[in-house]
């Protein structure tokens, strides 16, 4: 009987794509320290990776070593299970929404879930448990640009970081979420967002 689940649970992750993440509860029907001995064997074989305590992701192996996801999809979809909003804060923030090319080597991103570490190798992923105010935004990308404007600091704001604002403004306009989540906002970082939202308004 045992034999049948552990086939049945090694079936599911051999044929699953890399990138997949999977917890203990991602086997609900099986019985939870058998589940826990299994992945931990799995790991031990190679065919998962651990990267926090019940938290496992089929990585793919090269011969240059292990390429896990980004950690902004392996974050999605933890956040997904736990059935929490995400988004990424700080240099991260910056980074994905192109104000900054520097990839930071630990990813931070805030959520209303489970706070964990996540090790990718030499890399780390801090999931932060956010106040509530942070997931008051209505928008998607207010909340990130928000950190974003936050973590580049209101004297280095340049002509250039303006531009992306008005850019990002134009590209995702949020028309009917923006004023709500304008007074969310830090008053400067408001003021940074409207004087774009003009500009990206005057760019269409």
């Amino acid at each position: 009987m045992q034999k049948t689940i552990e086939q049945r649970i090694r079936a599911k992750i051999t044929y699953t794509e890399y990138g997949e993440v999977f917890f203990v509860s991602s086997f609900p029907q099986f019985d939870v320290e058998y589940v826990t001995k299994l992945l931990a064997l799995y790991e031990k074989e190679g065919l998962i990776t651990r990267i926090a305590k019940g938290v496992y992701v089929k990585a793919r192996k090269t011969r240059f070593g292990v390429v896990y996801p980004s950690a902004f999809e392996l974050v999605k979809k933890i956040s997904k299970r736990d059935k929490a909003t995400v988004f990424p804060t700080g240099e991260t923030a910056a980074n994905r929404l192109g104000f900054s090319t520097q990839v930071p080597m630990n990813a931070c991103f805030i959520t209303s879930g489970t706070p964990r570490k996540l090790k990718l190798g030499n890399r780390t992923v801090t999931l932060k448990h956010g106040v509530p105010k942070n997931f008051a935004y209505k928008g998607k990308l207010m909340p990130e640009l928000v950190q974003a404007l936050r973590s580049i600091g209101e004297e280095n704001i340049t002509e250039s970081v303006e531009k992306r604002v008005a850019q990002l403004l134009h590209e995702t306009p949020e028309t009917e979420t923006i004023d709500h989540d304008l007074l969310l906002a830090p008053v400067w970082v408001r003021q940074v967002i409207k004087r774009n939202i003009k500009k990206s308004s005057v760019n269409e």
